[in-house]
């Protein structure tokens, strides 16, 4: 299974720190840092989430996953998500291209219609057209990302493209691409009927409730005659890890409950509480927080639910301490990656 981690680039009050806001470049600093040592630790990828508003400095993630090209190995860079829907397909795949370029062949693409709404007026897109933006905007990134000269005839939401071949080309001639889902059947079957991997974000309720999307996903695939050999699914989530159970908790609870009960708020959501932070981590929940021995167990439960091949964990829902984050990652890459890989190969 892969491990790994993806981001939003958080910047809120620092809840541990005195409520200390970061400065943008500050928080591109520590973000970098933690991307390096990500890498480092041996994880195998990072995604880094679109956001367009105060609480994320990620609008541009191809830019960012750049720099941190230059200071890594062999980590795979992503984004988490592009929000394909608001954006051109030819330069997201000349953005991932040239970054691929840049990182000698670690580039890939994650498009997702996004959770946020923000980018739809900024970029001039009407909200009543959100899936069908997406659905046009996919198919034609599809094409770009066959390669060779691209004959696109447009559509109501996007343009002709009249027979040009698209560059830069990528290091092995295409890249992955990933489809992000928050549980809309349409969406996964969507990704199945296009024959590409499904990344299934689980971030609340019960986990387990998801496993009929992961078999709807397969059934549906391999319907289209798909390859499911060649279509991992992957699952996201939030936690954090530290050391002790009781330090996690007291750690990413804060933060956490800020920022969700702020986007709740907006969305009609009830605050959350202590309690039902805590329920959420527990072995049946959404979050994976603890010690490194819990996040195993959670990730080998959840592998006998969904068979996935990919896990990403989102660290900081709000800003937590760069140095508590830093440590989070080193448990992650040296403690929980090897001993889930030594559980699924035996070795």
């Amino acid at each position: 299974m892969e491990i790994g981690l993806y981001s939003f680039a958080e910047n809120t009050p620092d809840l541990l720190n005195n409520n200390h806001l970061q400065s943008p470049a500050e928080r591109l600093s520590d973000l970098l840092e933690e991307i390096r040592l990500a890498d480092e630790v041996g994880l195998d990828f990072y995604g880094l989430g679109e956001h367009h508003r105060r609480e994320f400095v990620a609008s541009a993630p191809a830019v960012i996953l750049a720099a941190a090209a230059a200071i890594t190995k062999r980590i795979r860079l992503s984004s988490a998500v592009s929000v394909l829907s608001s954006d051109d397909p030819i330069r997201v795949w000349q953005n991932f291209t040239t970054l691929d370029l840049i990182s000698n062949g670690r580039a890939e693409i994650m498009a997702g219609r996004g959770s946020f709404i923000e980018s739809f007026p900024l970029f001039g897109y009407a909200l009543d057209d959100y899936d069908d933006l997406f659905e046009e905007k996919l198919a034609e990134l599809i094409r770009i990302r066959e390669g060779g000269t691209v004959d696109w005839p447009g559509s109501k939401h996007t343009k002709p493209i009249p027979g040009i071949e698209i560059f830069p080309q990528p290091v092995h001639g295409t890249l992955p691409l990933w489809i992000a889902v928050g549980g809309t059947p349409n969406s996964v079957a969507r990704a199945a009927w296009y024959g590409l991997p499904l990344m299934l974000a689980i971030i609340g309720g019960r986990p387990e409730q998801f496993r009929p999307l992961t078999e709807l996903y397969r059934a549906t695939a391999e319907k289209q005659g798909h390859d499911l050999a060649r279509l991992p699914i992957g699952v996201s989530s939030h936690g954090f890890i530290a050391k002790t159970r009781a330090e996690a908790l007291d750690t990413a609870f804060p933060a956490h409950n800020m920022m969700m009960t702020k986007i709740g708020r907006e969305r009609g959501w009830s605050p959350g509480t202590r309690a039902q932070f805590e329920a959420g981590a527990g072995r049946d929940g959404a979050y994976f927080i603890g010690e490194p021995a819990e996040i195993v167990d959670k990730i080998l439960l959840q592998h006998e639910w969904f068979g996935h091949q990919r896990f990403g964990l989102q660290m900081s829902v709000g800003t937590l301490p760069h140095k508590k984050i830093m440590q989070a990652i080193e448990l992650f890459g040296t403690e929980v990656k090897p001993a889930v890989t030594k559980a699924l190969t035996g070795g």
